[in-house]
C-alpha cells in the first residue's frame, strides 16, 4: 500500500518556468553529453595512442575503464553533496576541472599518467551528468518535468553518434592528443556557459543542514524505497542492454555481416534515430498518459524486440535485415524508457534530488561498464552473444519493473501532481501520498 511521504513544493510565488528555459535546457543537455563525448571521441585513436605511449591494448583500454569508474564514483559523491552545498559551485568546479584534466591527458608522457588523469576526469565530468538532472528537478514540476527530461535524454542520445565522427575528424588532421585538446576547449566553453546561463537552483533554505553524513544518509533512505529501487534497476538494466549494443554492433555488422563502414554508419544512425523518435514521442505522450504506463509499454517493446531476435536466430539464423529490425525495436523501447525512469526516480527523490540523480546515473554507467565487455568475453564472431546479453538484461529490467516498481500502483505519479499545488501559507511543504 502507498505510504505517506513529505513532498517539497516549489517556492511560493516562484514560477518554475520563469526565465529563458530553452538555453538552460540546452546547457544542461550539453553538460550531460560531455561524458559520452569523452568516452567515444578518442576510441578511433587507440592504435596510435598505444604506439605513442608504448602501451599494450589492455593498458589503453584501461584508460576508458578508469574514466567510467570515475563517472560512477563521482556521481555517488557529488550528487548527495550538492543537496547540502547547492548545484552551481559544484558545476563550475566540475567543468573547470574537466578542462584542466583534459589538458593533462593531452600532455600525458606515459600510459600511467593518462590512466590516472582519465579517472579524475571522469570524477569531474560526473558533476555535469548528475547535477543537470538535479537542476531540472529543482526548477520544473508536474507535467513539465518529463518533457524536459526527454529533451535531456535526446541530447544525450545524439552525443554517442557525434562523438566518433568528431574524433575521426580530429584524427584526420592531427593526433590523439588533439582530441583531448578539443575536449579541453569544450570544457572551457561549458564552464563559461554555466557561469552565464545556469543560476543556483537550490536556495539555501531548501538545502540539507545535517552535514555530509546527513546527505549520504538520504541516499540510504532512498534505497529503502521499493518503487525507487525498482525504477533504478529498470533504468540500469536498460542501460546495460544499450551499452552492449554500442560495444558489440560494430563486430556484428562489420565483421559478421561484412558491411562497409559507410553501411554500418547508416545502421547506427538509423537505430539512433529510432531512439530519438521514441524519446520525442514520450515527451508528447507524457502530458496525456501515466508515466508508469508509458514505461511499461517501453520495456515491453524492448523485450519483444530482443525476444524476436532470439527467435530468428533459432529458426532462420542470423541475417543482417532481421538483426537490424530487431535492434530498431529494442532501441525505440529504450528511447522511451530512459526519460520515464529518470522522471519517476527524480519525482520520488525530489527532496534529495542530487542523491536520487547520483544513484540513477551511477547505476546506469555501472551496468554499462559490466555489460559492454561481455560481448568480447563471450565471443565477437557470432550475433548470439550480443543478442543473448541484451535479452537477459532487458528481461531483468522487466522483472525489476514488475516486482519492485509495480507500475500499476502509480508510484511517482502522485508526487508529480502534488508538486504543482501551491504551498500552504508559511510553509514550503505539502503532504501527499507517494509510492
Amino acid at each position: 500500500m502507498p505510504r505517506p511521504a513529505r513532498l517539497t513544493a516549489p517556492s511560493p510565488g516562484v514560477r518554475p518556468e520563469s526565465g529563458r528555459v530553452g538555453p538552460l535546457i540546452l546547457v544542461l543537455g550539453l553538460l550531460t553529453a560531455f561524458s559520452p563525448l569523452a568516452i567515444d571521441m578518442y576510441i578511433p585513436g587507440f592504435p596510435e595512442l598505444g604506439t605513442t605511449l608504448h602501451a599494450s591494448d589492455s593498458a589503453v583500454q584501461l584508460s576508458m575503464t578508469t574514466f567510467l569508474a570515475g563517472i560512477v564514483l563521482g556521481q555517488l559523491f557529488i550528487g548527495p553533496i550538492s543537496d547540502s552545498l547547492g548545484r552551481r559551485r559544484l558545476l563550475l568546479g566540475g567543468t573547470g576541472l574537466v578542462t584542466v584534466l583534459s589538458l593533462v591527458c593531452a600532455a600525458a608522457p606515459n600510459i600511467e599518467t593518462l590512466v590516472a588523469a582519465r579517472f579524475l576526469q571522469g570524477v569531474a565530468a560526473a558533476a555535469g551528468m548528475v547535477l543537470a538532472r538535479a537542476v531540472v528537478t529543482d526548477r520544473f514540476h508536474g507535467p513539465d518535468l518529463p518533457r524536459y527530461f526527454a529533451l535531456l535524454a535526446m541530447i544525450l542520445g545524439v552525443a554517442p553518434i557525434v562523438a566518433p565522427l568528431l574524433g575521426s575528424l580530429v584524427l584526420s588532421v592531427s593526433s590523439w592528443r588533439a582530441v583531448f585538446v578539443v575536449l579541453a576547449v569544450i570544457g572551457a566553453a561549458l564552464t563559461a556557459t554555466v557561469a552565464l546561463a545556469v543560476p543556483e537552483s537550490l536556495p539555501a533554505k531548501r538545502r540539507h543542514t545535517g552535514g555530509l553524513g546527513g546527505t549520504f544518509a538520504a541516499m540510504g533512505r532512498l534505497l529503502t524505497r521499493r518503487a525507487f529501487v525498482g525504477y533504478l534497476l529498470t533504468g540500469a538494466f536498460m542501460a546495460g542492454a544499450l551499452f552492449t549494443y554500442i560495444s558489440g554492433s560494430s563486430f556484428v555488422f562489420v565483421r559478421i555481416f561484412d558491411t562497409s563502414t559507410a553501411t554500418y554508419s547508416l545502421v547506427f544512425a538509423t537505430n539512433a534515430a529510432a531512439m530519438l523518435a521514441a524519446n520525442t514521442l514520450f515527451g508528447r505522450l507524457s502530458r496525456r498518459h501515466r508515466l508508469n504506463t508509458l514505461l511499461a509499454v517501453a520495456v515491453a517493446v524492448a523485450v519483444a524486440g530482443a525476444a524476436l531476435q532470439g527467435l530468428l536466430l533459432l529458426t532462420v539464423g542470423a541475417t543482417m535485415a532481421g538483426t537490424w529490425v530487431c535492434l530498431i525495436i529494442i532501441l525505440a523501447g529504450a528511447g522511451m524508457s530512459f526519460p520515464a525512469t529518470m522522471t519517476l526516480n527524480q519525482s520520488l527523490g525530489r527532496d534529495n534530488a542530487g542523491a536520487a540523480a547520483a544513484l540513477q546515473g551511477s547505476g546506469q554507467f555501472a551496468a554499462g561498464a559490466i555489460g559492454a565487455p561481455l560481448v568480447g568475453v563471450f565471443g565477437s564472431t557470432s550475433v548470439t552473444p550480443m543478442a543473448v546479453i541484451m535479452l537477459v538484461s532487458l528481461v531483468c529490467a522487466a522483472l525489476a519493473l514488475l516486482t519492485l516498481a509495480r507500475p500499476w500502483l502509480g508510484a511517482g505519479e502522485l508526487r508529480l501532481a502534488a508538486s504543482q499545488l501551491p504551498a500552504p501559507a508559511g510553509s514550503g511543504q505539502i503532504a501527499g501520498q507517494a509510492g
